[in-house]
């Protein structure tokens, strides 16, 4: 397994400026960064993929769908531009070199309407999704949809719901990225869960109930670790951490208080942790 460390942390958009934090992931041991790209068009992805190139680190990325471009609106066109938004992440994917591409995928974070999914909803996101893992699988990219918790989506919540738009989109790139914090959430036995869908995870996030240092918090380590090890998984663990340094990214996530002491005791000591249970 290969350990990752998303820049979330640091900044909803990383730049050349970002390089020492970069560096400072090398020196610790990490094998990757897992990049936001909340703006496709916002970051050098070519200059920062041949420095990551230089320092020998792997990249992945994660974003988030707006209510402009939505997967699962009622609107065709908006529909639209969220498959073309998600093509353009697709293709900085490409120029970044990060193999895989993750997150809520299907629709706005918080955007919830005082109901549960339609059935045209689940229609339309199987529509919207095939097409971009077409579009992936010409640049070498997979998809990982993650389910996030009922207080941030309506859409797809458990780990379950999750694996039955895996198996209706069925292509080979497209996946399901399993996040802790949100399974700690939603699911009564995560071990039992992730040997049930483990076919469909290409990605996983290692995150902490609150959202911190993982290993300090209430998330079931024990039983996590026992399943990803025991189902074979061979992939990505990437820490997702949120603190106060960005506003914008403190206000999505409610982070309203420091939860750990400093950036680099929570990836180091993260990193610690990950390794010592994946042994």
């Amino acid at each position: 397994m290969k350990i990752g460390m998303n820049l979330l942390l640091w900044t909803p958009a990383a730049d050349m400026s970002h390089i020492s934090v970069l560096d400072d992931l090398k020196s610790w041991g990490y094998d990757g960064a897992e990049f936001p790209m909340f703006d496709p068009a916002c970051s050098p992805w070519g200059e920062l993929a041949k420095y990551m190139d230089s320092i020998g680190l792997e990249r992945t990325a994660v974003t988030i769908v707006s209510h402009e471009a939505n997967p699962v609106s009622d609107d065709p066109a908006i529909r639209k531009a969220g498959c073309e938004y998600l093509k353009r992440c697709i293709d900085s994917c490409a120029e970044l070199g990060a193999t895989r591409l993750t997150g809520p995928l299907f629709s706005p974070c918080g955007g919830l309407v005082g109901r549960g999914r339609t059935d045209d909803e689940f229609k339309w996101c199987v529509e919207i999704m095939r097409e971009a893992a077409e579009h992936a699988a010409k640049v070498h990219v997979s998809l990982g949809l993650e389910a996030l918790n009922r207080f941030e989506t309506y859409v797809f919540n458990s780990q379950e719901d999750g694996a039955k738009m895996a198996e209706a989109v069925d292509m080979p790139n497209f996946g399901l990225l399993y996040d802790t914090f949100h399974a700690n959430i939603e699911e009564k036995d995560v071990g039992a869960v992730i040997r049930k869908i483990q076919k469909h995870i290409v990605h996983i996030h290692i995150s902490e109930n609150d959202r911190s240092t993982p290993g300090r918090g209430q998330v079931h380590w024990a039983e996590t670790f026992e399943a990803i090890k025991e189902t074979g998984y061979d992939d990505w663990l990437v820490i997702e951490a949120f603190g106060r340094a960005m506003p914008e990214v403190a206000a999505a996530t409610c982070i309203w208080r420091q939860m750990f002491e400093t950036e680099e005791q929570l990836a180091r000591e993260g990193l610690a942790f990950i390794r010592k249970n994946i042994q």
